[in-house]
């Protein structure tokens, strides 16, 4: 998932004041700033930046690096388009010499998100994770809850070490999730950062903040570790305020929807259909997006109404 620098799009002016509406860090939220008092947009460690090219030199293009200075792009990742007065997008980070560096490279999260990433070295430093860039993501041995080995993928939370401005990862997660309540209510749309899976499913990180549960028997689509998407609020259990969650909204809620789409398909069908309760919940999805559970449950409601009826071979208006 890529992610950019803040983003500012004018909203409204007033001949005092001037409000914009800023893009932060989480792509999918906004937030009114005044202009006073933000004078302009700040280069920062750890993300994605759009800089000036300042000059050129031996070693690389200098870009702007407003507070931080003058920070090299080197020679590898300079192209034709990279010269004085052109302005680049570049992720800036700290070499393995603790120098300011800038790279066009992508890597695949950037400092206060979650990420799924596979191990490529362990030494008596820690283990160092492959995140898209030359030099890989370490993640110090007092970070780490379980041993970490080559070639296996692990979920971590990747930060900005403010001692030391490095760009370092912690397997240690709950330091970084909210210890209030969840004030959810069940349905509520939620973006889910997609961790390891379980035995029963997969555990979720909710918003960023809250620990989650997708059960494999509620899944009617595919999810992977390290994936953002999106689900919904089931419940919150008592016991841990974990929250369960689902791909869909709840059944109760779309079966009466779901039924008046299945009979009208099967009246554009000529009467008849060729899905039933023996279908893959892949071909049930296909035709109508849903899970299989909720196909059924429609089916069933039309078949009680007396306005289907159900064969081996699918389902035909009665």
């Amino acid at each position: 998932m890529t992610l950019y620098n803040v983003a500012t799009i004018i909203l409204f002016a007033h001949p005092e004041n001037i409000i914009y509406l800023c893009r932060q860090r989480n792509p999918r939220q906004i937030q009114a700033i005044d202009v006073q008092q933000t004078a302009e947009i700040m280069i920062e460690i750890g993300y994605t930046n759009t800089m000036e090219v300042l000059r050129m030199s031996p070693n690389g293009a200098y870009l702007n690096g407003e507070d931080l200075g003058e920070i090299l792009l080197p020679n590898k990742f300079v192209t034709q388009d990279v010269k004085p007065g052109a302005t680049i997008e570049a992720f800036v980070y700290l070499d393995s010499e603790d120098r300011l560096t800038a790279t066009v490279q992508r890597p695949y999260t950037e400092i206060n998100h979650f990420a799924y990433l596979e191990c490529v070295a362990a030494d008596r430093l820690g283990a160092f994770l492959y995140w898209g860039l030359d030099k890989d993501l370490l993640v110090p041995k007092s970070e780490q809850k379980d041993r970490f080995f080559v070639g296996r993928k692990y979920v971590v939370y990747v930060y900005l070490d403010e001692a030391s401005q490095r760009i370092v990862a912690s397997q240690r997660l709950n330091r970084f999730l909210s210890t209030r309540p969840p004030e959810y209510e069940p349905g509520d749309k939620c973006e889910i950062f997609v961790g390891q899976e379980t035995d029963l499913g997969f555990r979720v990180i909710v918003d960023g903040k809250y620990w989650g549960m997708i059960y494999k028997s509620e899944m009617f689509r595919p999810v992977h570790s390290g994936e953002y998407t999106y689900a919904y609020v089931k419940k919150i259990r008592e016991d841990d305020l974990r929250i369960d969650m689902m791909l869909e909204k709840s059944s109760v809620k779309l079966v009466d929807a779901t039924e008046q789409e299945i009979y009208d398909r099967i009246r554009e069908r000529g009467g008849f259909l060729a899905l039933s309760d023996k279908s893959s919940p892949e071909e049930i999805y296909r035709e109508f997006g849903i899970s299989k559970k909720i196909f059924k449950k429609a089916i069933g409601g039309l078949y009680k109404a007396r306005v289907i009826s159900i064969t081996d071979d699918g389902i035909k208006l009665a």
